[in-house]
Order: C-alpha cells, then structure tokens, then sequence
C-alpha cells in the first residue's frame, strides 16, 4: 500500500509501471538501455480515490490525465531506471496530495469606508488634472 494521506492509501498492484528509452544525450547507452519510466494509475477507477479527489485531480493535472482517468507520469530525469522509478512515484504521490487538500473556502468580503472614500477622492483628483489639461475654447465666454 502507497500512503497518499492518513486517509488515502492507494494498492501497488493499481500502480503500471512501463520502461521506456530515455531521449537526450548519452551516447550509445541511451539507444540500448530502457531507462525512463512511465507510470499509469487509473484515478477514475480507482475505489480509494473519491469523486471529488478525482476532480480536483483533474483540475490539477492537466494533460498528464487522459480520457479515460488513466494518469500518466513520465520520469527521465536520471540516468539509473530505479532513481527515475522513485521520482515518478513521488511525482504521483505529490499530485494525489495536491487533489485531496480541499480548498479553503474564499469568505467574500467588502472594502471599508475609508478605502472606498480614498478611491473616490483619487478619482476625483485625476478627474481634475484631466480637466485642467484640456484646451480652453475663448468662444465660450
């Protein structure tokens, strides 16, 4: 079991983890050794991740979440296949923390008295510089 939160846990058996060749530099080594990692964890049909977890996941990560619920995390950051494997496990751990904090509720709140005096009064000021900067016409006298 993958301990997400104290109340989260998620089974290994749910985690797919598929070796893939890393690109970038490296030589020969890159072209024969499956280095990078790329895991697959279905969060939709996932029993231990709730509907609302699963939204916030979605809002969360993007692209990295397919149709389907499948979420697909690609490591190849390192050169060894098991540090790339640890950074792509603590990827999705950190992405399924993300989803289950619930967002603080945002209190709507008013200006005070004296800031909305202050608005006016600044308004009221540039209202007047913009005035005396105008042409003054001699025929409306």
């Amino acid at each position: 079991m993958i301990k997400i939160t104290d109340s989260i846990y998620i089974n290994e058996s749910e985690v797919k983890e598929s070796f893939i060749r890393s690109s970038g530099p490296g030589g020969q080594h890159v072209n024969k050794v499956a280095t990078a990692v790329q895991l697959r964890f279905n969060a939709k049909n996932s029993g231990n991740i709730s509907a609302e977890v699963y939204n916030r996941l979605r809002a969360i990560a993007g692209s990295k979440l397919t149709e389907d619920g499948n979420l697909i995390i690609v490591s190849r950051e390192h050169r060894s296949q098991s540090q790339n494997r640890q950074v792509a496990l603590e990827k999705l751990i950190s992405l399924l923390q993300q989803a289950a904090k619930k967002p603080k509720r945002r209190k709507p709140t008013r200006p005070n008295q004296a800031s909305v005096e202050k608005r006016l009064r600044n308004k009221r000021l540039q209202s007047e510089k913009k005035k005396s900067r105008r042409n003054i016409d001699p025929s409306a006298d």
